[in-house]
């Protein structure tokens, strides 16, 4: 059963070692992150981190993911201190980064990469719908990196209705909203693409939540959200 999800972007610059001397200019948006994970680690639920990666796989809480390649040497598990190789795809780095920055180092958080194949994960499912299993979601997502001409991607003039479109379901807390269009998606960069569908599949039928959106803004010409659902009693 999904007790909770929190939804957030995934840039490295999250982390104030990899922002070093820029490290303030994303205070708002580490603030509104590290609330969001607050709010849905309740006490005895499993934590699963959902994210991009380059294929769908599965990481246990020994997983460990590295900065190394934006000058930081510093790596990071999903939820436990024992040795595990590192493997993590960039978004559960940083999703792992957001619930050790809150939660400390013994999370026993697991995690999903989502890749291009999207396959379904039938274990994560059954825990998703067993209600003697209380879960909470951490998604890891960006949305369009076209949103200015300094933008990553450039401009696309389709960016900023794609990114309403999120923000709105966002802040719905209806599963059935958060479904996007993933080519579309693509086209537009939006990394979140593939995790808010898998998380949609996940929620649907679950609530309802009540939902906040803590923040939506494109400082760098990419769309970040920061959001919080839970389930109602």
């Amino acid at each position: 059963m999904i007790l909770a999800a929190a939804f957030c972007p995934l840039p490295p610059l999250l982390v104030p070692e990899v922002a070093a001397g820029a490290a303030g200019e994303s205070d708002d948006l580490r603030s509104a992150c590290r609330e969001a994970v607050r709010r849905v680690a309740a006490p005895g639920a499993q934590l699963v981190v959902l994210g991009p990666g380059p294929v769908s796989a599965t990481y246990d809480a020994r997983t460990r993911g590295t900065l190394a390649g934006f000058g930081v040497p510093l790596e990071i598990s999903l939820g436990s201190d024992e040795p595990g190789p590192v493997e993590l795809p960039l978004s559960l780095t940083v999703g792992a980064w957001l619930l050790r920055d809150v939660l400390g180092p013994e999370r026993g958080a697991v995690g999903y990469s989502i890749g291009p194949d999207d396959v379904d994960r039938p274990e994560l499912r059954g825990s998703a719908a067993d209600p003697g299993v209380p879960v909470a979601l951490l998604v890891m997502g960006d949305g369009s990196a076209r949103r200015s001409i300094a933008s990553p991607g450039y401009l696309d003039e389709r960016a900023a209705d794609f990114d309403a479109g999120v923000a709105a379901a966002l802040r719905s807390g209806e599963a059935d909203q958060l479904h996007v269009d993933a080519e579309l998606g693509a086209e537009l960069l939006a990394a979140g693409s593939r995790p808010w569908n898998a998380a949609a599949d996940l929620l649907e039928g679950a609530g309802p939540y009540d939902a906040e959106l803590l923040y939506d803004a494109a400082p760098y010409g990419v769309g970040y959200f920061v959001a919080v659902w839970t389930r109602r009693a």
